[in-house]
C-alpha cells in the first residue's frame, strides 16, 4: 500500500513503525475471512484491510479524525486473527494501537462516552476498585432489564459479566483456597529446585477467579519452581493501550520493569491471563525493553508436566483464547498438554474467531460482543463437551452466563490432574459431581 508522510511526520518513530506495517499490506483480502467483525457485518471498514485505509489516511491528514473512521476503528477487537492469516506479515497490533493513540489524543468523545472509557481504566486496573464496583454491582444487578430497556447498554453488559456464587463455572464467589485468602511474596519451595518464576498477579483475574492463581502456584511448585510475586508490580497496561492511553499504558510497563528488576534472578515471568501474557510480549515495542514473558501453558509445556497423574474421565471443549492463539501464536500446546493429563479434548469450530470479550470490548461494543458470544456458545455446545477450558479470565466471564457447562481456567484441570483439588466449579450446586476421578 502506497502512503505520503511527510518527512517531518516520519521523524515520529511511531510514524515510521506504522508507515513500514502499512507498506506491507498488498491488499490481498486474506484477513477479511478471518475478522470477526467482518464476518458478522460484511462491511470492508470493517475489516482488517478497510481498518488499514482508514489509519492510513488519518495519520496522513493528522488532528482530528472523521466520526466515522473512529466508530469503525472502535469496533475491531485487538484479536489480531488477521496476523495469523497475513501472508505479509503486516504488524496490524502496531496499526490499531497507534490509531487508539491518536484517537484519544485528537478526537472529542461524547461526554458520557469519555466517562465510562476513563472510568473502566481507572477500576478494571486496580483490583481494590474493582472489588468494590462488583459488590455495588451485585447490588443493582436485579435493575439489569431497567438499563437495558433505558438504552444503558454498557451498564447492562457490565452487570451480565459479573461472577456468581450460584452460576456454575463463573470465575468468582465459587473456588476457595489457602492460596487466595492472602498475598504472600512469595510460596514455599518445591521439593526439587528447577528454577524460580515470578507469577504476574493481574488485576482482574485475582478478583474475578481467584482459584486460578492457586492452581498455577500449585502446578508450578509440584513441576519444580519456586514462585514469587513481584512486590509494586501493577497492571500490564494491556486495558489502557486498549483504550488508546498509551501514555499511561507505558509508564505501567516500565513501573512493572522496575519491580521485576528488583525481584533477583528469574527463569521468566509466568501469566495466566492470555491477555496479560499478549501485552508483557509487547513490552519490547511499547517501552524498548523485552522481558522473558511466557503464558502459564507455555511454561509447562516447556518444562513438562509433573510425573504424577490421575485416573480421569472427563470431556473437555478447548476454546482458544484470541490472546493467546493469535497474539502470542500459541495454538498447538493447550490442547496437547491437556490431552496429555488425560482428558477428552474437543475443539470448537470456527475456533479462529473471539468469543467477544477482548479487554472491555463486551462493555463498549455490547451488541457486537454479545453476537460474538453467542456464536461462540453455540459452537461450544455442539462439541457435547462437559466443561469448557479458557485461558483468559475475559473469555471466562464473557462465556459463563451463555453456556450451561462450567467454565475453568486450563491450569485448573492440569492442577487436577496432577494432585491438585478438584475446580470447584465442577462440583453442582446441588453437590453433584461433575466429573469422575
Amino acid at each position: 500500500m502506497r502512503t505520503a508522510f511527510t518527512a517531518e511526520q516520519l521523524a515520529d518513530p511511531q510514524t515510521a513503525a506504522s508507515q513500514a506495517a502499512i507498506r506491507k499490506c498488498v491488499h490481498c483480502g486474506f484477513c477479511t475471512a478471518t475478522c470477526p467483525t467482518y464476518v458478522l457485518l460484511g462491511d470492508e471498514r470493517d475489516s482488517p484491510r478497510g481498518r488499514i485505509e482508514l489509519i492510513r489516511e488519518m495519520l496522513e491528514t493528522g488532528g482530528p479524525p472523521p466520526t466515522s473512521t473512529v466508530t469503525h476503528v472502535d469496533r475491531c477487537l485487538s484479536c489480531l486473527a488477521c496476523t495469523t492469516t497475513c501472508p505479509s506479515g503486516v504488524d496490524y497490533a502496531q496499526l490499531i494501537d497507534h490509531a487508539r493513540e491518536h484517537i484519544e489524543a485528537h478526537y472529542n468523545r461524547p461526554w458520557p462516552e469519555k466517562l465510562l472509557r476513563a472510568g473502566l481504566a481507572w477500576v478494571l486496573t486496580r483490583p481494590a476498585r474493582l472489588r468494590v464496583a462488583l459488590f455495588l454491582g451485585h447490588l443493582v444487578r436485579p435493575m439489569e432489564p431497567l438499563f437495558t430497556r433505558l438504552g444503558l447498554k454498557p451498564l447492562a453488559a457490565m452487570l451480565r459479566l459479573l461472577p456468581s456464587p450460584f452460576r456454575r463455572g463463573a470465575g468468582g464467589g465459587g473456588a476457595s483456597s489457602e492460596l487466595t485468602t492472602s498475598t504472600p511474596t512469595r510460596y514455599p519451595l518445591p521439593a526439587r529446585g528447577r528454577g524460580r518464576v515470578i507469577l504476574l498477579q493481574g488485576c482482574v483475574e485475582p478478583v474475578m477467579a481467584p482459584q486460578v492463581r492457586a492452581a498455577a502456584v500449585r502446578l508450578l511448585s509440584r513441576a519444580g519452581f519456586e514462585v514469587v510475586l513481584a512486590s509494586g508490580e501493577g497492571c500490564c497496561g494491556a486495558l489502557s493501550e486498549h483504550l488508546g492511553r498509551a501514555e499511561e499504558a507505558r509508564a505501567m510497563a516500565r513501573a512493572n520493569l522496575a519491580a521485576w528488576g528488583r525481584a533477583g534472578k528469574i527463569t521468566a515471568i509466568v501469566t495466566t491471563a492470555a491477555g496479560c501474557g499478549t501485552m508483557l510480549k509487547s513490552y519490547g515495542r511499547v517501552v524498548g525493553e523485552a522481558v522473558p514473558a511466557k503464558d502459564i501453558l507455555e511454561f509447562i509445556d516447556e518444562v513438562g508436566l509433573p510425573a504424577e497423574r490421575r485416573a480421569l474421565s472427563l470431556t473437555v471443549a478447548y476454546h482458544a483464547a484470541c490472546s493467546l492463539q493469535h497474539g502470542q501464536q500459541i495454538k498447538a500446546a493447550p490442547p496437547r498438554l491437556l490431552a496429555e493429563a488425560g482428558f477428552d479434548v474437543r475443539l470448537v469450530a470456527e475456533g479462529h474467531l473471539c468469543c467477544g470479550s477482548a479487554g472491555a470490548y463486551n462493555i463498549l461494543q455490547s451488541d457486537l460482543a454479545t453476537r460474538l458470544r453467542d456464536r461462540k456458545a453455540a459452537n461450544i455446545a455442539a462439541t457435547g463437551a462437559a466443561v469448557v477450558a479458557a485461558g483468559n479470565v475475559g473469555c471466562m466471564a464473557q462465556l459463563a452466563p451463555a453456556l450451561a457447562m462450567p467454565v475453568v481456567h486450563p491450569v485448573e484441570l492440569l492442577d487436577w490432574a496432577t494432585g491438585g483439588p478438584k475446580p470447584a466449579a465442577l462440583v453442582a450446586p446441588e453437590g453433584v459431581i461433575q466429573a469422575r476421578a
